[in-house]
């Protein structure tokens, strides 16, 4: 898989790995890298079937196979034990890793995600999945930002996400992939493994995320032994985007108490 490395040239500082949502570019977590920079070495990566990381994705891809790259990347960069941040379905790889070696993972942030789909979610993707399939990659690029993004930053953002939509559909990963990894998502639920989970983790979520219902939030920081939540009431499901000053503060906050 692509990765970089950022930050302290230090094997001895903290390192923190990034795992971003459904578009699974390393990228993504742009606004967030000066802040982390000053404190860890971190890693970004383009996900399996995504961006540079050029693949085709099997049948019955699972997050399940995601978190076994994320660690297989760990393995081969020599890390053993790292502060793990993902958006959406990138929190879901983290709360998997958690499970499979906890011993991996020294804090966890989750930004938007869940321990199984909520129905509100299941609609939106079906109506993506629609989009794509029966309308084609631009109409799909272009209905994307409605469920990311609340209204009146979508509008104060109109060339920005035009531009950003060109630059998509010139590297769209293909149908296969995108959808197979919708079914992943679509498909996890360690809603009842909760407690296995005892990593440090700070749970975020916005209250007027359209996409993934802040009450999934609610139930992981319930859940999870040695959570707790932090709640935007403005910012949409990308609000790492839309709000990134007032996000990099609650981050830098938990990642150096």
């Amino acid at each position: 898989m692509h990765y970089e490395i950022l930050g302290r040239d230090d094997p001895d500082a903290p390192t923190i790995l990034l795992s971003a949502g459904l578009g699974g570019a390393g990228r993504f977590w742009e606004p967030q890298l000066a802040a982390l920079e000053a404190t860890h070495r971190v890693v970004i990566y383009d996900h399996l079937g995504t961006g540079n990381s050029a693949a085709e994705l099997p049948a019955g891809y699972a997050i399940d196979d995601m978190a076994g790259e994320a660690l297989a990347l760990l393995d081969n960069l020599g890390i053993e034990r790292v502060d793990f941040m993902g958006h959406a379905l990138g929190g879901l790889v983290g709360l998997q890793m958690a499970l499979l070696e906890p011993a991996r993972l020294h804090r966890l942030i989750v930004i938007n995600g869940w321990s199984r789909v909520d129905v509100q979610s299941e609609r939106c993707f079906r109506v993506r999945i629609a989009l794509l399939k029966e309308c084609g990659v631009q109409p799909y690029l272009h209905a994307q930002p409605l469920f990311l993004y609340p209204a009146d930053w979508l509008s104060a953002n109109h060339d920005r996400l035009l531009a950003e939509e060109a630059h998509a559909l010139e590297h769209f990963p293909g149908e296969n992939n995108v959808l197979a990894r919708i079914g992943a998502l679509s498909r996890f639920d360690i809603d009842s493994r909760l407690s296995e989970i005892h990593a440090p983790t700070l749970v975020i979520a916005s209250r007027d995320d359209l996409l993934v219902p802040y009450l999934r939030s609610e139930r992981l920081a319930r859940a999870l032994p040695h959570a707790r939540l932090e709640m935007f009431d403005y910012g949409g499901h990308g609000l790492t985007v839309t709000v990134p000053e007032a996000f990099n503060a609650a981050m830098t906050r938990f990642l150096t108490a």
